[in-house]
């Protein structure tokens, strides 16, 4: 019972995130340049690898996210193995060979100075280094290590959320300038969220641990 009221908070909490992110994506289909995002980017919007750059992430790291709703249930993992198999690959596919190239060229043009520029560098490097171990260690077989290094990766895909999350909560609680917030939220958008994969594995692995000590 416990498990099953966990799986649901989660799932809440994946459908408010996805749906939030699905509105803030939606005002772009417009392709109007000056909504959102694009309004504090006008000096770049003449870039036009830039500009094909953020649209390919904007519309495909949503794609990503709603992976969540497949790959960390329980009941899929043993009932639906194959459908498991199939939203691994889109989602591995999404981010190694269209979110890391795109990711990089939205990184080097990002606001807010080097600081910036750095926290998405080494995001988009962990990002696409984290998928790429779990894919490796899937074919192998390795599923412990499979399972900690997807968690490591939707940590970070998840930070799409968080990123936004965050600037708001800067925004209107501290008097920091545009530039100061946006700095901060690049790093604050993704380290908590690894502080936080490594708990929940840490503390998988030692509830496993106590399990096969218990049954020994």
């Amino acid at each position: 019972m416990k498990n099953i009221f966990k799986d649901i908070l989660i799932y809440l909490l994946l459908c408010v995130a996805t749906f939030s992110m699905l509105l803030a994506v939606a005002q772009y289909f417009s392709f109007n340049d000056h909504v959102g995002f694009l309004q504090f980017k006008q000096e770049y919007l003449h870039i036009g690898i830039w500009k094909a750059a953020f649209y390919v992430h904007v519309f495909s790291a949503i794609i990503a996210l709603f992976a969540g709703f497949t790959q960390f249930s329980p009941n899929v993992l043993k009932k639906h193995k194959k459908l498991h198999r199939t939203i691994g690959k889109i989602y591995a596919v999404d981010i190694l060979l269209v979110n890391f190239p795109a990711g990089m060229i939205i990184a080097v043009y990002a606001n807010g100075l080097l600081p910036t520029k750095m926290a998405f560098v080494i995001l988009d490097i962990l990002w696409v280094a984290f998928t790429y171990i779990a894919v490796m260690a899937a074919r192998q077989k390795k599923f412990k290590i499979h399972r900690e290094f997807m968690i490591r990766s939707y940590a970070l895909t998840f930070s799409a959320v968080t990123l936004r999350l965050w600037k708001i909560i800067l925004s209107h609680n501290f008097h920091f300038d545009p530039l100061t917030v946006y700095m901060m939220d690049a790093w604050l958008g993704f380290v908590p969220n690894l502080l936080f994969a490594e708990w929940l594995i840490r503390n998988k692995n030692a509830s496993l641990s106590a399990l096969r000590h218990k049954v020994i």
